[in-house]
């Protein structure tokens, strides 16, 4: 990746990246951690901090109810931490027995409360997504084209499935077809697996199944993207419209694209585990910098459906039921739901250890993805 090569690029090219990418991370991180607040709040719990940022504290300062809200210099995350939190993992304090748990603190509200917080942080997440993608669709439009198979590649899966011109996609998998743009967004998360196609020719409907197959190529930024392709092409004179939807109509396309992001992800994390898809498609702070200023550079539009993007994404994965993460912590209630009481704070604390080792080998993979993909092959190749 560019944003490392410091042999190749200036300064100001590094900052191109560097700066859109903080942006965009502190934007994510501040509406995640703020669904954590306000409903913790809205549960009578006191909070201690409120911390954009790890590390030594650039600004802050002490609202009204007694949370410090501040900066720190390492822009790389974030955290709220709660009455009764031993670490910004919220892990409990230990206590000696003989002192009793406030009713204000976090570890003593009842377990659906709890529950109930540390869901609101992804929650908050995916609204936020929602919220950019209906102002995109209503305000910027959507753009469409009728579906209609203008070419057939050969040796391609729709030529396998016996698609010809003139056939008008109308349905993938049970989701309607309204525009090219749809059936890229369904088939490239769908290479090697069976889709059910159903088309109109000559007035008549029918139904053939294919499989897409896996294509790689690189991007205007120089980026290798490997997708699924069912093999037709759009009339290249086709008219394109750019469609404003109304208020309704840009929320559910909102709600729906942000669905798309998750069916994605968790596409890609099921054939990853089951040897369908390799671990080279992950990135890490590097892919994801590169990303936030290849966006902005396109424009504002452009940058804000990155946000977007990547704020599915971080909400998705504090979901995985790893300890330390949000999903891990909605495990640990589940497991006191069921017991009547929550597990021992050695057991906890085992559990976060081998979270915290699960998620630090996962960035250290993305962290070396980067490297290959931005160090070592161009290097090789030049």
């Amino acid at each position: 990746m560019e944003f490392l090569s410091l042999i190749h690029l200036p300064i100001l090219s590094l900052l191109g990246y560097a700066v859109p990418f903080i942006i965009a991370l502190t934007i994510i991180v501040f509406v995640h951690e703020y669904g954590h607040f306000k409903v913790a709040r809205l549960c009578g719990i006191r909070i201690e901090t409120f911390s954009i940022g790890f590390g030594k504290e650039i600004i802050g300062f002490d609202d009204r109810h007694g949370t410090h809200w501040k900066i720190g210099w390492i822009p790389l995350g974030g955290f709220v931490r709660f009455a009764g939190d031993a670490n910004a993992a919220s892990m409990p304090e230990r206590r000696d027995g003989t002192t009793p748990i406030s009713f204000d603190e976090f570890h003593g509200k009842p377990v659906w409360k709890r529950a109930l917080v540390v869901a609101a942080g992804p929650i908050a997440n995916f609204i936020l997504a929602i919220v950019i993608y209906s102002l995109a669709f209503m305000f910027v439009g959507v753009p469409a084209n009728e579906p209609r198979v203008f070419e057939v590649l050969a040796d391609s899966a729709a030529a396998e499935a016996g698609l010809k011109p003139g056939d008008l996609i109308k349905s993938i998998n049970g989701s309607e077809i309204t525009s090219f743009i749809d059936i890229q967004e369904i088939i490239r998360t769908r290479a090697g697996d069976t889709v059910t196609i159903v088309f109109d020719r000559g007035g008549t409907e029918q139904t053939v199944q294919a499989v897409p197959k896996s294509r790689e190529e690189v991007d205007q930024f120089g980026n290798a993207l490997r997708f699924g392709l069912l093999g037709i092409r759009q009339d290249p004179n086709g008219q394109l419209v750019i469609e404003k939807k109304p208020p309704g109509e840009a929320f559910m396309k909102g709600v729906k694209q942000t669905w798309s992001i998750i069916d994605t992800t968790l596409r890609y994390i099921g054939k990853m585990f089951t040897g369908r898809e390799n671990t080279d498609q992950l990135g890490g702070v590097v892919s994801i910098a590169k990303a936030a200023g290849d966006a902005a550079s396109l424009g504002l539009m452009s940058f804000l459906m990155i946000v977007g993007f990547l704020s599915v994404s971080i909400g998705l994965i504090n979901l995985f039921p790893v300890p330390m993460l949000d999903g891990g912590h909605l495990v640990y209630y589940a497991i006191e739901a069921a017991r009547g009481k929550p597990l021992g704070p050695n057991a906890q604390e085992w559990g976060f250890k081998i979270g915290f080792v699960f998620v630090l080998g996962l960035m250290l993979l993305g962290t070396w993805n980067d490297v290959v993909r931005w160090f070592i092959k161009p290097w090789m190749a030049g």
